[in-house]
């Protein structure tokens, strides 16, 4: 029982872990099963062919790229906008400001079919009812992307030291070579880190989605109008391939950083 006692913190931490991962092993087990049927969900057999055909179903793969393309403009703009928002909120004072910063959390709040039926509602009072597609969708991504980029980089503004700046202009540099070779590479990890999420966020929307998609068809759409006849698992390779690409990134921004903390330890 004293080795339960001095242990149970840890044994509970390998418990969630074991709890979160195991969902992420099931997906990237079942991107190489070979299934009887498709509404079987065991694994029957290990095959390599999913890999080598992800677009055996071309529909998955037209609802893939156009996830694709939303996430990253969505992202594009929502950074972008977002970013001069939170510089703007925590470097200037302004009549309003205190109720921006209220205002900014309400599409982080609000219930998502409360957005998605709202902003349905304003598409067909605007006349755009028969023309629900692409843009409507990157309309509404960049609008619930958008506070997550400010509040994530207004964090990291918040938390930045001052006295790195005076002392840059202490030594007679600009404004301008200020903000760029102090200020900016200061807030670029809060504004790759914004830029991430939003991706993620705008990638596996559905709800917001599926209200004003029209007749377009988003990857968690299929996933989701398939899985009442049957999962392909090709939809799991995209998963697995998601799952890599983000663990990529993490560990290279993980790198990058231990370089860059030798680098000014070393100064």
């Amino acid at each position: 029982m004293r080795w339960l006692r001095e242990h149970l913190v840890l044994i509970l931490g390998l418990a969630v872990l074991v709890y979160t991962f195991v969902p992420i092993a099931v997906v990237v087990l079942m991107s190489f099963n070979e299934p009887a049927s498709r509404g079987v969900y065991s694994f029957d057999g290990f095959t390599l062919d999913n890999w080598l055909d992800p677009c055996a179903d071309p529909t998955m793969c037209e609802s893939l790229g156009l996830s694709i393309r939303v996430a990253l403009l969505a992202t594009l703009v929502a950074t972008v906008i977002g970013t001069l928002a939170a510089f703007a909120l925590v470097r200037w004072d302004f009549a309003g400001r205190s109720s921006s910063n209220i205002l900014i959390f309400l599409p982080m709040a609000a219930p998502e079919i409360v957005l998605g039926s709202s902003l349905l509602t304003l598409f067909v009072q605007a006349g755009f009812a028969g023309q629900l597609g692409f843009w409507t969708i990157f309309i509404a991504h960049v609008m619930f992307c958008l506070s997550f980029v400010v509040v994530t980089v207004r964090s990291r503004l918040a938390g930045m030291d001052d006295t790195l700046e005076q002392a840059a202009q202490d030594l007679y540099a600009t404004p301008s070579q200020t903000f760029w070779r102090i200020t900016f590479p200061l807030v670029l990890p809060g504004i790759l880190g914004a830029a991430l999420l939003s991706f993620s966020l705008s990638f596996d929307d559905f709800i917001i989605t599926n209200f004003n998609s029209g007749s377009d068809v988003t990857f968690p759409m299929y996933v989701w109008g398939q899985a009442r006849v049957g999962v392909p698992m090709q939809v799991n390779v995209v998963g697995t391939l998601m799952l890599v690409i983000s663990l990529v990134i993490v560990v290279g921004g993980e790198i990058a950083s231990r370089r860059r903390t030798r680098a000014l330890a070393t100064v």
